[in-house]
């Protein structure tokens, strides 16, 4: 079992823009031909940030285009707020604020032997990472730069704590590049 920040990049290292726009990511490629259809079939449980949760709601028409639902995962999901959100019909989805190793065990329990996978945004990552909770980050790097919007790991993480396990092209407008966590790095 791994917890895995799984997210889409810009080269400069931008998971959205401003605003909170996806938009640059659609055009780079097919779900498909990327790594994801076999991802989340070890994915047992999620956790996202409210801003990405807020995204998903604002978008249910493009969500449900792309999966027929406007809620496209099965696996119990945590969303980390300080505010109060409404819940989306027929998710199971379970609010969490504060330290996110205060319901980390749950999680795990939830998952059952399966991999946790933090959906964004960054500073959700960074906060895994923080806490010494995050084993692997995967990266789909789009051949766009934003300039600025929503950094994809608003962390200082120097050498040798990531290590580069492997790195795959998906078609000619993206990059999949994997990294274990070294723990014992962080110490």
């Amino acid at each position: 079992m791994k917890t895995q920040y799984y997210a889409a990049t810009s080269l400069d290292g931008f998971i959205a823009t401003e605003d909170d726009s996806l938009d640059w990511l659609f055009p780079l490629g097919e779900v498909g031909q990327s790594s994801y259809p076999e991802f989340i079939a070890e994915v047992g449980a999620l956790a996202m940030g409210a801003t990405t949760y807020e995204w998903m709601m604002r978008n249910a028409d493009k969500v449900i285009a792309e999966v027929g639902s406007a809620w496209p995962y099965r696996q119990p999901t945590w969303i980390f707020t300080s505010r109060k959100l409404p819940a989306i019909e027929g998710a199971d989805l379970r609010f969490a604020s504060g330290d996110v190793r205060r319901v980390y065990a749950d999680m795990q329990a939830a998952a059952g032997g399966k991999n946790i996978w933090v959906v964004g945004g960054g500073d959700l990552a960074g906060q895994f990472y923080d806490a010494g909770l995050l084993d692997e980050l995967i990266l789909q790097v789009g051949s766009v730069t934003l300039g600025k919007g929503r950094p994809l790991f608003p962390r200082r993480v120097l050498s040798p704590v990531l290590s580069l396990t492997s790195m795959r092209q998906i078609g000619t407008s993206m990059a999949e590049l994997r990294y274990d966590v070294h723990k014992t790095a962080l110490e």
